[in-house]
């Protein structure tokens, strides 16, 4: 069976999606996969984690203009 190749957008989008879920079907064994080849997307999913910890340790809320703003600026707005 081929492997299932994703793009680095896929993987950023999936990433904003399902942070902290259990990441065993084959769609994110798939991102595990790339998330070890592409450093670029390691360095991604390391900034959301850090960013969502300190969101959660701060209690910040975020405005929903803000976060229409930031997922504009990542590409994930469709």
């Amino acid at each position: 069976m081929e492997e299932e190749k994703i793009t680095c957008n896929e993987v950023r989008k999936h990433v904003c999606e399902s942070l902290g879920e259990n990441l065993n079907d084959e769609k994110c064994i798939s991102i595990k996969r790339h998330l070890d080849s592409c450093p670029n997307c390691r360095d991604y999913f390391k900034s959301v984690e850090i960013t969502i910890e300190c969101y959660r340790k701060y209690n910040v809320e975020v405005p929903e203009e803000a976060h229409t703003r930031l997922m504009n600026l990542l590409g994930l707005d469709d």
